[in-house]
């Protein structure tokens, strides 16, 4: 089978997703404005949100991470993949997952899991893609031919460690017999947190890892400081999923080890951001901001630094009673979701398709102007959820607010919400159709054939 075809079909596979995970976010966000569209059974609020997730964190984002690793993986370890036929199997495998949830969520037939909606048997079905996914980055690893490992291939391993037990643990582990209440949540909120924390997270700094050297054609800051996030995020991130729970039922010393965990996240982010823009530093002042993977590399990291300082902020108390269950975690999980890792997938794929397609970029020009629109138009997204939710906190802690005098008083911020959303949508697709054009061969030819690490 020739070489690259699983990382080819699966990218393409988490494209078409894109497209539909966001069309369903924005029918999320209308129904904050306008409550009666789309007025019937399969669309309601809780039903839609919930595909809205799934769509984005597993058809999209998680399906397009591992295309991404099955390309970029063997070009470190200079030895071909161990099986494009497994591969193949693997996107086969997990786009039958991911069709049987986008058919069951609607219908109502879901987990009480929030990010673990997947009903049985397609849950077990990821897992059992994940495990094929696995056995295809660990033969390559083991067969390298090279004896170093650089610090993407130590983010993989560990992602596929990770993501493992973290994902075990939410779906499975938290829905057995006898397990209900205090117990159930705090695994629930442990599986939440850390899919972002050790599943999302590792896959994309694995990805960013390698391209921010690549198209800056610099060498990395400090192979040191890449190895100091990596070991203190696998001890730290385990125990920040209580943070959530907060002023809740369970035990205080449980809340202040999350707390304290949380603020210890701060050390592996300076250490991955230093690095990150370190690199940036030594790079030529001509490639730094030259077409849009470098660009969207660097507004990704940028976006990375503020999620991982927000975090700890919310994990402390006197600000979690004003932002818990608000717009403000919403803003949160955005920015580390869209913000950070799609910025960093979405810049992976600008520079993987045009060595898959064999030509050039369809369009620098539609690739730059995606990238401002998405840009430009994440910020007052970000920022409307944000602001918006310490506005939501303050209103319900004030008991002579009613419940509808509180929406009315987020209507704007909803708004601004909807229409930054739809903007970011636009940008999509015109990023679709850059990508789908240069798979079709519009591109021009390369003068000499690129280079394939």
């Amino acid at each position: 089978m020739k070489e690259h075809t699983a990382a080819k079909a699966l990218i393409i596979c988490s494209m078409g997703y894109l497209i539909l995970g966001l069309l369903l976010g924005l029918v999320t966000a209308l129904k904050f404005t306008w409550p009666t569209i789309a007025e019937f059974e399969l669309f309601t609020y809780p039903r839609i949100r919930t595909l809205h997730t799934n769509v984005i964190l597993f058809g999209w984002l998680f399906q397009a991470n591992m295309g991404l690793l099955l390309y970029i993986l063997p070009r470190i370890l200079h030895s071909r993949l161990f099986s494009e036929k497994l591969g193949i199997a693997l996107a086969i495998v997990f786009n039958i997952a991911i069709l049987g949830d986008i058919i069951s969520i609607p219908l109502g037939y879901m987990k009480n899991v929030e990010y673990g909606e997947i009903p049985p048997p397609f849950d077990f079905i990821v897992i059992f893609s994940w495990v094929l996914f696995s056995v295809n980055v660990l033969a390559t690893v083991a067969r390298r031919k090279v004896k170093y490992l650089y610090v993407s291939v130590w983010y993989a391993i560990g992602t596929i460690i990770w993501t493992t037990f973290v994902y075990t643990t939410g779906n499975v582990v938290s829905q057995m017999p006898g397990v209900a209440g205090v117990n159930q949540a705090n695994l629930t909120w442990f599986y939440i947190h850390n899919a972002v924390g050790l599943v999302f997270t590792p896959m994309g700094l694995a990805i960013a890892y390698y391209l921010i050297p690549k198209s800056l054609n610099t060498p990395l800051f400090s192979h040191r400081l890449s190895l100091v996030g990596f070991w203190v995020i696998s001890f730290v991130y385990v125990w920040t999923g209580a943070h959530h729970m907060i002023h809740g039922p369970i035990s205080y010393w449980l809340q202040t080890v999350a707390i304290l965990f949380s603020w210890s996240l701060i050390i592996p982010v300076i250490a991955v951001v230093t690095n990150f823009f370190g690199t940036y530093g030594k790079a030529p002042k001509d490639k730094r901001m030259s077409g849009a993977v470098p660009k969207l590399l660097l507004v990704g990291t940028i976006y990375y630094l503020f999620t991982c300082l927000q975090g700890p902020f919310q994990a402390i108390r006197t600000v979690n009673i004003i932002v818990s269950k608000t717009d403000w975690v919403v803003g949160h999980a955005h920015m580390a979701l869209l913000g950070t890792f799609s910025f960093y997938a979405i810049a992976g794929i600008y520079y993987v398709v045009p060595r898959l397609a064999g030509r050039r970029l369809f369009s620098e020009k539609l690739a730059n102007l995606h990238f401002w629109i998405m840009t430009l138009a994440s910020i007052p997204f970000f920022g409307v959820l944000w602001i918006g939710g310490v506005v939501q906190g303050f209103a319900w802690l004030n008991p002579d607010n009613t419940f509808l005098e509180t929406l009315r008083m987020m209507r704007p911020y909803h708004i601004g919400r909807m229409h930054a959303g739809a903007l970011i949508i636009i940008s999509m697709v015109i990023f679709i159709y850059n990508i789908i054009e240069t798979f079709a061969g519009k591109g021009k030819p390369f003068d000499e054939q690129p280079a394939q690490s």
